[in-house]
């Protein structure tokens, strides 16, 4: 039944947690908690309770418990990428998300340059302006939102409308000096100071990135760092586990 009810979670792209007891009287029992709050199989209220939090977080875990160890197995759709301004660096944004299973999203108000020939890595492509394709796509906390525009009539609605969405990473690429000049427009749009600490900008790490194939690997690096829990920097500085937490 359990498993019945995972594969078609799988089909429909929901999100759940699967928990497995690997250590404890109840060993090998299962109980699968859905986003919805739907239950099937045996575990604790405990453990049920635990799935919502689980499930945002987005990552496997193992559990220590008062009556043993369980694993939490998290299923959910792929994370997103929605790039907005289709730019070379969007197409190599999109080759190599799509290389770590991300689902890819560019979005532009122009036809002209809003195509499968320019940007044939996208897994869909929107002509429309920044307010249009924020509400077709509704980033949540798992979708990295990217602004590679350099126009206000796009930058703006683009960042105020990312801003009021659950996106876990709000990005814009541009010089430090474009940065406060777009700062300042989004002020006088309304955007509060507060808000404005959520956009990243330059985005990306400081890798010396040059072409837009190094443009496109510093600025995901930094969107996993963000999505890790990460600072970015380099691994032999730092005391961390190099690897996040399964």
């Amino acid at each position: 039944m359990i498993y019945e009810r995972l594969k078609q979670v799988v089909e429909r792209e929901e999100r759940a947690a699967l928990f497995t007891v690997v250590e404890g009287e109840a060993l090998g029992a299962k109980l699968l908690v859905l986003e919805s709050g739907e239950t099937l199989g045996d575990g604790t209220a405990e453990l049920a309770e635990r799935a919502p939090e689980l499930i945002r977080r987005g990552r496997n875990e193992l559990l220590e418990l008062p009556g043993g160890r369980v694993f939490c197995e998290i299923y959910q759709p792929a994370p997103r990428l929605l790039v907005i301004g289709a730019v070379d660096t969007a197409e190599e944004l999109c080759r190599a998300a799509k290389q770590l299973g991300w689902r890819t999203i560019v979005a532009d108000a122009s036809g002209k340059f809003a195509t499968n020939e320019r940007l044939p890595s996208a897994d869909e492509i929107l002509v429309a302006w920044p307010d249009e394709a924020l509400a077709r796509v509704a980033p949540d906390h798992q979708t990295a939102v990217i602004v590679l525009t350099h126009d206000d009539k796009f930058d703006t609605p683009a960042l105020t409308g990312a801003l009021a969405t659950e996106a876990f990473y709000v990005g814009a690429l541009g010089s430090r000096r474009n940065q406060e000049r777009r700062r300042e427009r989004l002020l006088e749009a309304g955007v509060a100071e507060h808000e404005l600490d959520r956009i990243v900008g330059p985005c990306g790490l400081d890798i010396g990135a040059n072409t837009p194939a190094e443009t496109a690997v510093s600025i995901l690096a930094e969107i996993l760092a963000v999505r890790a829990g990460r600072s970015g920097g380099r691994l032999c500085e730092s005391r961390t586990r190099i690897h996040a937490e399964v």
